[in-house]
């Protein structure tokens, strides 16, 4: 599926404030027609209410590649590694016709945040801001997650994460309403040691058995991949990677302490 077949089906949250003034810029150079054409395409009746679906799952989507363009220039930079990983997701997501598309996407945006920052140095960011906040009003908390999940394995991409990108994917955290905590659980998810294993389930070493049960209860709730299975099966496949990582680590600690 190309990047103008899942485009063509965004109308949900995406259609106005922020992100919607950014996918005027960023989506203009790959279609004929003109924003509202694109927006308005199945706007009516029964067609609007089969694409309901849709346009939250691609508004999701669209939004990961916002926030990824923030993400990805943190450290003054644009790494192949990075692109990489974003054109795997689009090739797993969509097929093989979205990764130019879903490129140029990504392409446009970062020449965005250039012409906006020659004006003022912190116009992206700002705009990167309340992009957040349109995020966290449309999309659950569940969703948020898995959307941060995507943004720090875009970081992770090149195997090292240096500290503006933890810096960015902090900020762009807080601006979702999630806490910088996430950003460090998510951060050291995949990891094989001890220590990264407590920072997984966001604890300390020194909490009780107890508190080690509480945490692992409390993360495996808000990351069950059944929360956002509604994103459609590839999402909710990566849901489940993650949550296999995250008992990965509650299973290092139980090892460890001789809990069972």
């Amino acid at each position: 599926m190309g990047a103008a077949k899942w485009i063509g089906g965004i109308i949900g949250f995406m259609t106005g404030g922020p992100l919607g003034a950014l996918a005027g810029y960023a989506l203009g150079s790959l279609f004929d027609t003109d924003e509202n054409t694109t927006y308005k395409r199945y706007t009516d009746g029964q067609q609007a209410e089969s694409y309901s679906y849709a346009g939250q799952r691609n508004s999701f989507l669209f939004s990961m590649l916002v926030m990824a363009s923030y993400i990805i220039k943190a450290d003054g930079r644009i790494m192949h590694s990075e692109m990489e990983f974003v054109r795997r997701f689009l090739r797993t997501t969509f097929g093989e016709e979205a990764v130019k598309e879903g490129e140029q996407i990504l392409l446009n945006l970062f020449e965005q945040s250039k012409q906006m920052d020659k004006q003022n140095p912190f116009a992206f960011k700002n705009t990167i801001r309340d992009c957040g906040m349109q995020i966290a009003a449309n999309l659950t908390y569940e969703e948020r997650l898995q959307l941060l999940v995507f943004l720090v394995e875009i970081s992770k991409s090149d195997g090292n994460v240096c500290q503006e990108e933890i810096e960015a994917l902090k900020e762009v955290a807080t601006y979702m309403g999630l806490s910088t905590a996430e950003v460090e659980s998510m951060l050291n998810l995949g990891g094989s040691s001890l220590e990264e294993a407590y920072k997984v389930l966001e604890i300390e070493p020194t909490a009780t058995n107890e508190e080690v049960r509480a945490a692992y209860r409390r993360l495996a709730l808000k990351h069950h991949p059944d929360r956002v299975a509604t994103l459609g099966e590839d999402i909710k496949k990566a849901a489940e990677e993650k949550f296999q990582n995250i008992n990965n680590a509650k299973e290092r600690i139980y090892k460890a302490r001789g809990m069972k």
